[in-house]
């Protein structure tokens, strides 16, 4: 393990140097938006792996359930926290490429409202565990928000599919419509991997961390029923 997580390093710090000479040298500045598009490849990137968390802690929330062990517990918490931290970045990105090109820094639509009413689902899914008292009914109740919480994610891709939205139209499955060109999909296709990748590191050593938690917390206990 401590190899694979060696090796996961040196290959995400070296695509993110890559990524970056694709995006801000390699990808041409687009023609209507101009320099500010470039938010575009990080903006994105992070709502994949916004998805892709809250993805995990459905999964496993379910396991949790199922299983009642403490391990689909830890991942669960673990991919819920760096949800929120990427769709943070979500939401800081979005008004920054939208001020220029919108003229708001905000408007509610389908995708930026159901993009906030999922920040704030899972946000209250870690204050939840935060003020519950350490047992089963923490887990449990926990498992229940994230399997719940979940029904917000394909609801949020659909939208701009299913309603006509301000936001623009979909990279991924937009076929033709997406305006990218040749470099511009090199350039996005390179963030997102790398962005699986960053996400799969910090997530292992989110495990890591929350089980060295368990351990401190059990000799705690330990010392102080002596």
């Amino acid at each position: 393990m401590k190899n694979f997580e060696k090796v996961l390093t040196v290959l995400t710090s070296v695509l993110m140097l890559v990524s970056l000479y694709l995006v801000f040298i390699f990808a041409p500045i687009e023609k209507t938006m101009g320099v500010v598009q470039k938010i575009f490849y990080f903006h994105v990137s992070s709502a994949w792996i916004g998805f892709l968390s809250f993805f995990v802690v459905f999964v496993y929330s379910i396991a949790g359930l199922v299983k009642q062990n403490r391990i689909s517990d830890i991942i669960a918490v673990s991919a819920a926290e760096l949800g929120l931290l990427f769709m943070t970045i979500v939401l800081v990105t979005g008004p920054i490429w939208a001020k220029p090109v919108w003229f708001v820094w905000w408007v509610w639509d389908a995708r930026l409202t159901l993009t906030l009413v999922t920040w704030l689902i899972y946000l209250g899914y870690l204050m939840l565990r935060k003020y519950l008292p350490d047992n089963s009914q923490k887990a449990n109740l926990s498992a229940v928000v994230g399997i719940i919480g979940f029904i917000a994610i394909p609801i949020n891709y659909f939208s701009i599919r299913w309603w006509r939205t301000q936001h623009p139209s979909p990279v991924i499955g937009g076929g033709e419509n997406s305006g990218l060109s040749p470099e511009m999909k090199i350039a996005f296709f390179t963030c997102l991997l790398t962005f699986t990748l960053l996400y799969a590191l910090l997530l292992l050593k989110k495990i890591k961390l929350e089980k060295a938690k368990d351990e401190v917390d059990y000799l705690f206990k330990t010392l102080n029923s002596k």
